[in-house]
């Protein structure tokens, strides 16, 4: 069943061409609907994506920037932390320009090789977000089981191979996602209900085999997120034994207090993701409007919330950008 918006300015015929037309060779645009079920009232849901995209952009920066201006923050925990800005404005521009383009003006064509691009922004920026978070995880295992010897072992080389190591990782692991797409044809419908171009979304308008592409895309996601969780999870297994091991409770608060903001970014990046990758494989049940709407806020409520978590809970943070904003 093709969805398509009552309020689109396609005429029927153009439609009907759409979605019946053999493309192979073709390769003509994608129509991305927004979000299915709720076209009447779209132009209320771009105001909250438009504020979460606003906080992102305008967090992000200011975080790119403290860490920039101040040397005394050059350490690994901002460093990580700047990557992780980096990383979030990346994957907030991504998505949030197009979706609200077809949420507001109806811009619903986006081309097939763009669909493509994005398509590998979105999904390679997010493995790399999560192999970020495994190295906060790592920064604050030896901050916290090996504080003496901290910047000996995580020195400026070791955390620059690291962020290369996740550059790598995201590219090796998500290039095939549009090659492989390029080998399927397109014969019925070109018509995406999404808000952007998700690879499942796109995989599932195919009418050639299929399985290679969803297989592939499984694979990648429980490689991702099973190892990035099993090792974050073996990270703070070993700093709960460190802590138990601290006399005293208040002594043990501080040092819990360290890991805050990163056990809250933690959950705002895995929850959310992970429902909504069951969902979008088994989740029958789920309507479909609901999905788009999560997976929608999943790539840009992490980025808008990530600094203002580590902005309110990190004191260096939070100080350095009330000195900046005091003396302007």
């Amino acid at each position: 069943m093709i969805l398509v918006s009552s309020s689109s300015s396609l005429s029927d015929p153009l439609m009907m061409a759409f979605s019946n037309s053999s493309w192979k060779l073709l390769q003509p645009s994608f129509f991305l609907v927004g979000i299915p079920g709720l076209e009447e009232i779209q132009h209320w849901i771009a105001i909250p994506l438009c504020i979460l995209y606003l906080l992102a952009l305008m967090g992000n920066i200011t975080i790119l920037f403290i860490i920039w201006i101040d040397s005394s923050l050059h350490q690994p925990m901002f460093l990580f932390l700047a990557m992780l800005a980096g990383i979030d404005l990346v994957l907030a521009s991504s998505t949030a320009p197009k979706t609200l383009a077809v949420v507001l003006v109806q811009d619903h064509e986006i081309g097939y090789t763009v669909c493509l691009i994005q398509m590998f922004f979105i999904h390679a920026f997010s493995s790399m977000e999560s192999g970020i978070l495994v190295a906060m995880a790592l920064d604050r295992y030896v901050a916290i089981c090996h504080p003496l010897h901290h910047s000996t072992i995580l020195h400026p080389g070791l955390i620059g191979r690291i962020g290369i190591a996740v550059l790598v990782r995201g590219l090796i692991l998500l290039i095939p996602f549009p090659i492989l797409l390029q080998r399927l044809i397109f014969c019925k419908s070109t018509v995406i209900g999404h808000a952007y171009c998700e690879h499942m979304a796109v995989v599932k308008l195919a009418c050639s085999e299929t399985t290679v592409n969803r297989a592939y895309g499984l694979v990648v996601a429980l490689l991702v997120v099973g190892f990035d969780v099993l090792a974050i999870s073996i990270s703070y297994a070993f700093i709960l034994q460190a802590v138990l091991k601290v006399p005293g409770g208040e002594a043990r608060l501080k040092a819990f207090s360290t890991c805050g903001s990163h056990i809250c970014v933690i959950l705002i990046f895995y929850v959310p993701g992970m429902f909504s990758f069951l969902t979008h494989r088994f989740g029958r049940n789920v309507p479909h409007h609901a999905h788009v709407l999560l997976a929608t806020l999943y790539l840009l409520v992490p980025p808008a919330l990530n600094p203002i978590v580590y902005g309110v809970k990190t004191r260096q943070i939070r100080q350095r950008v009330l000195r900046v904003f005091y003396i302007k």
